[in-house]
C-alpha cells in the first residue's frame, strides 16, 4: 500500500539562483500558502540547470510519498529541461499531453507550432496545472506537480494544487511554536533531559539552538499542534527547573 503523502517539499531549478544572480523567492510564498492551510515545508532543495543532476534530484524524489512542487525550466527553450528530466526520471516516455495542446491551440492559434507546442510535451501519465496568467498550463506528475518560474503564474498555481489536489489535507488548528531560553548551561548537559522529552512527545518536534554571538544562552522550542504542544512545553520547562537549570524569556515567534 503506498503511503500517504504529508510532507511537503520543494525542488528550485535554475543556474541563475546558484550564482546569486537571482534569490529565490519561492521557498518562502510557499512557506506562507501552506500555513495558511495548516501545511508546513518540510525540505527543499536547490539545483542548477544541468540535466544530471535534475534527473537524478526528481529520480529521488520521485521515489518517495512527499508532495513535490518543482519551480521553473518547463518552457520552450533549449535551457528548459524540466520536462525531460523528470520523464526520463520516471522512466517513461515525453507525450504532447492533450489537454495541454488544446489549451495551447486555444491561446496560440497556429502560432503555438512548431516551439510553443513542446510546452506541453510531459510525461505520459502527466495532467494540467492551470495557469490563470498566460494560460500557459504547468502539470502535474503523480504527487510532483511542475510549475513556471515566474512567481506571479507560479504562486497561484500552487494554490490551485493545493486547494484541488490536497484540500483534505488543510487542517483548521494550525501547529504553534513555544520558545524559552535556556542560561548559563552547556549544551552537553541538556542533551539527556531533551532526549527524554522527545521520547515522551513523539507527536510535537523538540529542537534547540544556541546563540550565534557566542553568549550562554540556548533556545528551546516546541512545535506541533496547540494543545500536544504546550503539554510538551510544559513538561520541558518543569524537566528543566526540577534539574537546577535556569530559565529565561519565553515567547512565541
Amino acid at each position: 500500500m503506498t503511503p500517504q503523502p504529508t510532507r511537503v517539499g520543494l525542488v528550485l531549478i535554475g543556474d541563475e539562483l546558484l550564482s546569486g544572480k537571482r534569490t529565490d523567492k519561492h521557498m518562502p510564498k510557499a512557506i506562507e500558502l501552506l500555513a495558511a492551510r495548516g501545511m508546513e515545508l518540510s525540505w527543499a532543495r536547490m539545483v542548477g540547470d544541468d540535466a544530471q543532476v535534475l534527473e537524478q534530484t526528481l529520480r529521488e524524489t520521485l521515489a518517495g510519498p512527499d508532495i513535490v512542487f518543482s519551480f521553473g525550466g518547463i518552457g520552450a527553450t533549449p535551457d528548459d529541461r524540466t520536462r525531460q528530466c523528470a520523464a526520463a526520471a520516471a522512466g517513461v516516455e515525453l507525450e504532447f499531453n492533450a489537454e495541454g495542446r488544446r489549451i495551447l491551440e486555444e491561446r496560440f492559434g497556429e502560432d503555438a507550432y512548431p516551439k510553443r507546442i513542446h510546452m506541453v510535451e510531459w510525461p505520459v501519465g502527466a495532467c494540467v496545472i492551470p495557469n490563470p496568467v498566460n494560460r500557459v498550463p504547468g502539470f502535474s506528475f503523480g504527487d510532483h506537480h511542475f510549475v513556471p518560474g515566474f512567481p506571479n503564474m507560479a504562486w497561484p498555481m500552487i494554490e490551485w494544487v493545493l486547494d484541488t489536489h490536497y484540500r483534505h489535507l488543510h487542517r483548521l488548528e494550525r501547529d504553534v511554536e513555544l520558545l524559552v531560553e535556556v542560561l548559563d548551561t552547556p549544551e552537553s548537559a541538556l542533551i539527556d533531559p531533551m532526549q527524554a522529552l522527545m521520547d515522551a512527545h513523539p507527536s510535537v518536534r523538540i529542537a534547540c539552538l544556541p546563540n550565534a554571538g557566542g553568549a550562554r544562552v540556548i533556545e528551546f522550542g516546541v512545535r506541533g499542534a496547540p494543545a500536544a504542544a504546550r503539554a510538551a512545553f510544559e513538561d520541558l520547562k518543569d524537566t528543566f527547573r526540577n534539574a537546577g537549570v535556569p530559565l529565561g524569556r519565553e515567547s512565541t515567534p
